[in-house]
């Protein structure tokens, strides 16, 4: 059974009196364990249908089934919990809390889902360990560098243990060498975790680390095929 499973999917956004469809009669699956990119020029839809896909947005037409919830049928209450409890998400600018540290960031999902400090706090310790921050813990964001920042936004995604990770241009606010060193990070992960991961991408080079690539225009998938390489870490690539 798919765990993500989207059929005939359209968002229309209204421009005055006209309605322009920013994703438009998008069909897919993720199977579980999945590792998919969408790629595809600005503008694409490529964003709109990760938002979806995430249960951040509802289509105009359509029907979103993930992990066995049909997330059109609802409450705006029940999609909030589907979003704390089996979708993670990684944006491009990172979204870290400036006030809180590294391992208060790490920990503020479970805190959100009611958990309490004796069960968030080791566990963001342990995840933070995993993705190469144990030295930052106390830090805050301003602290330190742009690829850590993202190390700290995929342990934060991570932290509840989701069902699907959502990644929109997860390297796209880094440098190469950084962007590499987060996309073998989120392959391991997947390997490791078997969580499903679908990630939008300007690069061919990040996209070629996924098991299947998905090429979007116009708010349409025009193709699917599986990468022509496998993308690795610069072994130069410095720490991030």
């Amino acid at each position: 059974m798919p765990l993500l499973s989207v059929d005939r999917v359209t968002r229309q956004y209204a421009a005055g009196e006209a309605s322009i469809p920013a994703v438009a009669n998008v069909s897919l699956t993720l199977e579980p364990g999945d590792f998919v990119a969408l790629v595809g020029p600005s503008g694409c839809g490529k964003s709109t249908l990760l938002h979806l896909c995430g249960a951040m947005d509802r289509p105009t037409v359509g029907t979103i089934t993930l992990d066995g919830a049909v997330l059109s049928r609802l409450s705006d209450e029940a999609l909030t919990r589907v979003r704390r409890q089996r979708v993670g998400f990684v944006f491009q600018f990172f979204n870290l809390l400036p006030t809180l540290t590294v391992v208060e960031n790490v920990a503020l999902p479970l805190l959100l889902a009611g958990r309490g400090l004796a069960v968030a706090e080791p566990a963001a310790r342990a995840l933070l360990d995993r993705v190469g921050l144990g030295g930052r813990l106390h830090h805050y964001p301003q602290q330190i560098s742009g690829g850590e920042m993202q190390r700290a936004a995929v342990a934060r995604a991570l932290i509840h243990t989701p069902a699907l990770l959502v990644a929109d241009e997860p390297t796209g606010n880094l440098d190469s060498d950084n962007g590499a060193r987060i996309l073998a990070l989120l392959t391991e992960l997947n390997a490791e975790t078997g969580v499903t991961m679908l990630l939008a991408t300007h690069a061919a080079e990040i996209a070629a680390g996924a098991r299947r690539i998905l090429r979007m225009r116009d708010g349409r998938i025009e193709s699917a095929s599986a990468p022509a390489t496998t993308a690795t870490a610069h072994p130069d690539a410095p720490a991030v």
